[in-house]
């Protein structure tokens, strides 16, 4: 079955879709979407080549579909690589960049990609402590 078909089929009801707002933007939770927005572009089920980018216990897990697959294998379809997150933000950048640009791949989501990455791996960061606020005009002399 082609892409556009499946899309044809799922686009209007869905068990992933989500309408908070009905004039605002439709969501989708599906898996292998890298923006969460209900499109073609970034559908996890209507297209074959999808890449889902998930948080892992080290750091962030990267599923691609192999070219080679058959559309009825399911599980041995799926190739898995893990960045750790102690290897570094830039390092996770580039191997990201280079399994969805790949030849042919989804070069199209490659932007999506290193945004979903980045927002991952800066979730593991621990935030700095603001500093105290200076007190400022006649309470400064005062004090």
């Amino acid at each position: 079955m082609s892409s556009d078909l499946q899309w044809l089929l799922l686009r209007k009801s869905n068990s992933f879709l989500v309408k908070r707002v009905t004039e605002g933007p439709v969501f989708s939770r599906e898996a292998g979407n890298l923006t969460n927005l209900h499109s073609h572009k970034f559908s996890g089920l209507a297209n074959a080549k999808t890449v889902d980018i998930a948080p892992s216990a080290a750091g962030v897990s990267i599923t691609t579909r192999k070219k080679s697959a058959s559309p009825y294998v399911v599980k041995k379809a799926y190739v898995h690589t893990s960045i750790r997150a102690r290897s570094g933000d830039r390092r996770a950048a580039g191997v990201t960049a280079k399994i969805v640009a790949k030849k042919g791949y989804r070069p199209d989501l490659r932007t999506a990609a290193l945004a979903r990455t980045s927002a991952i791996l800066a979730s593991y960061k621990e935030k700095k402590v603001a500093p105290p606020k200076k007190v400022r005009g006649g309470k400064a002399t005062t004090a």
